[in-house]
């Protein structure tokens, strides 16, 4: 399968194609709500605001795999994120990373990256960027912050 042949649940627990955004630079990160990363929502959000008109999205995955930092509903990770961050990019449902019960979504980004040891996710917020072609070009880890990613963004739109 290629990237666009996915499909998601956002977080209203609703299917959503990846094919839906064809054509767009993405974004794709596994948050949380009581990490110490949770403060990028900030930078995520002003990268979403800088360049969502030029074609770019952020696909949030809200993961509670790492330490239990995401716990609660859908819906209450959305009003944190939106009432302490000001959010306004998509939220999906809540998914694992790693393991059994992976979405398989991620799967297929893990797959994309070579020459790394472990391909396993290691915390929330990592990061994976996509092309406009629905190629997986970059993947960053957890202490790389959005402002960080910025050039790679400019330069892909």
């Amino acid at each position: 399968m290629e990237f666009y042949d996915y499909t998601v649940k956002n977080r209203k627990n609703e299917e959503v194609r990846l094919s839906d955004y064809k054509g767009k630079v993405l974004l794709i990160v596994n948050t949380a709500t009581g990490c110490g990363f949770t403060p990028q929502y900030e930078g995520l959000e002003n990268l979403y605001q800088k360049y969502h008109e030029k074609g770019f999205e952020i696909l949030d995955f809200p993961c509670n795999q790492f330490g239990n930092q995401a716990p609660g509903t859908s819906d209450e990770i959305h009003g944190f994120c939106t009432l302490k961050y000001h959010t306004s990019f998509d939220q999906f449902a809540k998914i694992d990373v790693n393991g059994k019960n992976e979405e398989p979504l991620y799967t297929y980004l893990k797959s994309c990256q070579k020459g790394l040891i472990s391909k396993n996710i290691k915390w929330n917020f990592t990061k994976f960027l996509v092309d406009r072609k629905g190629k997986v070009v970059d993947r960053f880890a957890p202490t790389v912050v959005p402002k960080d990613i910025d050039a790679k963004i400019k330069e892909l739109l």
